[in-house]
């Protein structure tokens, strides 16, 4: 398939920019892949359609204050650091992202808040990417204290807006608890602890596992063919007790459910040639695009994402009709579905 054939016009207007007051009141569009039916609820209505024994997978990754604003030494210029993934512990070596990209060259020295924190910067990685060393004496907790402190909840640029003290519990999910991650599962953040009881109660079961998101599935799809476009390697920890309950459920024909395409990434990394899924402790740099045949997930829950992105690719494959795909989203603009991490969301089953 190409990229042109992903092309939709999204109104701005339809980026949700914050979340709605109570999460589990977005909209939910209910998609049936075998009978093509689309229909029009609301997320905490998912009860509804999963009963006992289902499984939905959870991706219980943690957002990190990763966002630093700075200065330059000697000039005293404002920049921006964005920390997407700590390369050497013992080092305190960061692969980031600066801004303006343009004035920070390897040798610079950054610093943040009051002096408390200083970096340098070793390498040049992209056209905006570094490598930087934090000059830090203390121990790794007091390090992450500092970051903590001084850190700025990492929304995304496309909400232009700066981030509020809300962000912090609204971008991220009720059930993170690994820290690492710069965006949440945007899937999982409609989700509710009320909500989550009574789908407990129902004898819905919940799996977890851990996949840092990175820059990688929002990097922009470059070329035409999209054989050509390659995903950044993420991190990604699959436990045995996540992978004895989704094949049990599999065993006894149940949903099992992949809540986000870091879920849905993770799970398809990690299956056996017997269509099982293994525990697992791995990087994946997995990328699914039409056509594709899901081995592990029989149900997808996801949001409405950006025309010719990778995540818009991955609901196309899915569907596995991409005809069906594209009126899918046609009928979200028509019906006023928000887009985005702070959106509505979509439930394939």
């Amino acid at each position: 398939m190409k990229l042109s054939e992903f092309h939709f016009e999204l109104d701005p207007k339809r980026i949700a920019k914050n979340p709605p007051y109570n999460r589990d009141e977005c909209k939910l569009m209910v998609v049936d892949k075998a009978t093509k039916t689309i229909e029009h609820k609301m997320f905490k209505d998912i009860l509804e359609v999963f009963d006992e024994g289902d499984v939905m997978v959870l991706n219980d990754a943690k957002v990190f204050p990763a966002r630093l604003y700075g200065n330059k030494e000697k000039t005293g210029a404002k920049i921006e650091v964005f920390l997407l993934r700590e390369l050497n512990q013992e080092l305190r070596l960061w692969d980031v992202l600066v801004d303006p990209a343009r004035k920070i060259r390897v040798g610079n020295k950054l610093f943040f808040g009051e002096d408390e924190l200083v970096a340098e910067v070793i390498d040049n990685t992209t056209s905006r990417g570094r490598t930087i060393r934090f000059l830090f004496d203390g121990t790794d907790e007091e390090f992450k204290s500092v970051v903590y402190k001084l850190g700025h909840t990492p929304i995304p640029k496309y909400l232009d807006r700066d981030a509020t003290a809300e962000d912090a519990e609204n971008y991220q999910t009720i059930f993170a608890e690994k820290p690492g991650a710069i965006a949440p599962p945007a899937a999982g953040l409609h989700f509710t602890k009320a909500l989550m009881m009574r789908l407990e109660i129902k004898g819905v079961k919940f799996a977890n596992l851990n996949l840092n998101i990175g820059l990688g599935a929002f990097r922009p799809v470059e070329v035409e063919d999209l054989t050509k476009h390659k995903m950044d390697s993420e991190h990604f920890v699959i436990k045995q007790s996540t992978a004895d309950t989704v094949n049990e459920a599999k065993a006894n024909k149940k949903r099992v459910c992949a809540v986000g395409s870091s879920v849905m990434r993770a799970l398809e990394s990690s299956v056996s040639a017997f269509g099982k899924l293994n525990p697992d402790d791995n990087w994946t740099d997995k990328y699914i695009y039409p056509p594709y045949e899901p081995r592990i997930a029989n149900c997808y829950l996801t949001n409405f994402h950006e025309p010719q992105s990778t995540l818009m690719m991955l609901t196309s494959a899915y569907l596995d009709d991409h005809k069906l795909a594209m009126e899918v989203y046609e009928t979200a603009i028509k019906e006023g579905y928000n887009f985005l991490c702070y959106g509505d969301a979509l439930l394939i089953k």
